[in-house]
């Protein structure tokens, strides 16, 4: 298995075996068939967004990322070389009347931090950005939340239940000493001072394979609530049996993962813009869940055509979808109910527990740390608080 994992402040990159060749051709545009927006309406873009609307993944085409590729209408073209896919924006249906790009992360550009992307391309207007990361770059490359898409961390850590007496929690799988491995140090940092392991258990050797895990099952490893349970089980030859797991949001991972973030400047220049688009990728998270099976479609056909190594299947696409939903991982936002918005306090508190750790690890300095505040990461002013999963 090959996977970004995203477990400090800064992007940590795992290696994938790249493919030799070149890219496949990009297929013909079909025909856009979506009837216009009213003209001035909530879903008309044109009057107050750019022509095409440049959006940035942190890594490569997925189910955590539909609601961003479900706006791609049935036009779309794939530039397999420049490792894009544009298209006409359609919102609920309709055609917004601008165009919609959508640009994947990881080995696409070389591993670069979204908001490093953002500032070296100012056509990138909106971009994924974990919220441990935005507090990484909040000193040179400040962004702004603008709405949540994954309400909580679908990061795990996994164990087999057999080497570890039937363990179902973190604390009572690591409570034999195991090793920790990780691919960097936050996750584990933030257990040590919640005191559910040991310094002594940190290994930061995980390199986004498999075969560590199989060879020594008395390990603790880092994955992916939405991908790694189904791969081990159900790909991985070696293993083929179920891994016990727990979510690290239930231990205090409380960042938000991948909200949709602006350059600060961006909000005055283009706030008529978001006002319309934030309710926008509100709903299509939503919708992309009620109604997956296109856009799994087009992801799967990305994944193919962009030819960088990465390997996702139809299975591994159907139980991200699965459990994103059953495990709430996308849910309304428990303190006002509304899909999307970004809570005040767990920011606060988001900001209080990782700066620490993130000095500590080196990722920014003390007095870089001394001017972060929560307040200038995310803002909520163009949340439709109408908009609910309920």
């Amino acid at each position: 298995m090959t996977r970004l994992l995203v477990t400090s402040g800064t992007l940590v990159a795992v290696t994938v075996a790249l493919a030799g060749c070149g890219s496949p051709e990009s297929q013909p545009a079909a025909v856009n068939t979506a009837a216009p927006a009213d003209a001035g309406g909530a879903l008309d873009l044109t009057d107050s967004c750019p022509e095409t609307v440049v959006m940035q993944q942190d890594w490569q085409p997925e189910a955590e990322h539909g609601a961003m590729y479900s706006l791609v209408g049935e036009d779309y073209v794939i530039d397999a070389e420049a490792k894009s896919v544009s298209g006409s924006l359609i919102a609920q249906g309709v055609d917004t009347g601008v165009d919609i790009e959508v640009r994947p992360g990881g080995p696409n550009v070389n591993f670069q931090p979204v908001p490093a992307l953002m500032y070296l391309d100012p056509e990138i207007l909106i971009g994924a950005v974990n919220s441990d990361v935005a507090i990484v770059a909040a000193a040179d490359q400040p962004t702004v939340a603008v709405t949540s898409q994954l309400t909580w961390s679908p990061q795990i850590l996994m164990w087999d239940p057999e080497s570890h007496d039937g363990a179902s929690t973190i604390p009572e799988a690591a409570a034999g000493g195991a090793p920790v491995v990780t691919a960097g140090d936050v996750i584990p940092t933030l257990l040590v001072s919640k005191g559910i392991i040991e310094a002594s258990q940190m290994d930061l050797s995980y390199e986004g394979t498999p075969q560590r895990f199989v060879s020594d099952p008395t390990i603790l490893q880092q994955g992916f609530v939405t991908a790694e349970p189904y791969i081990y089980e159900e790909e991985i030859s070696e293993w083929a049996k179920p891994v016990g797991y727990q979510l690290l949001s239930e231990l205090g991972y409380s960042i938000y993962p991948e909200p949709l973030a602006v350059r600060p400047e961006t909000i005055e220049e283009y706030g008529d813009c978001l006002a319309k688009l934030v309710p926008i990728m509100q709903q299509a998270q939503i919708d992309f869940l009620a109604e997956p099976d296109d856009t799994v479609a087009l992801i799967l056909e990305l994944v193919e055509a962009y030819q960088t190594g990465w390997t996702y299947s139809q299975g591994v696409a159907d139980y991200s979808v699965e459990q994103q939903k059953a495990l709430g991982i996308v849910t309304d936002d428990p303190a006002t109910g509304v899909f999307g918005h970004l809570d005040p306090e767990r920011m606060e508190s988001i900001v209080a527990d990782f700066v620490p750790i993130l000095v500590e690890s080196g990722s920014i300095s003390a007095s870089d740390a001394e001017q972060i505040s929560a307040e200038s990461l995310y803002t909520n002013e163009f949340i439709d608080m109408d908009i609910s999963m309920e």
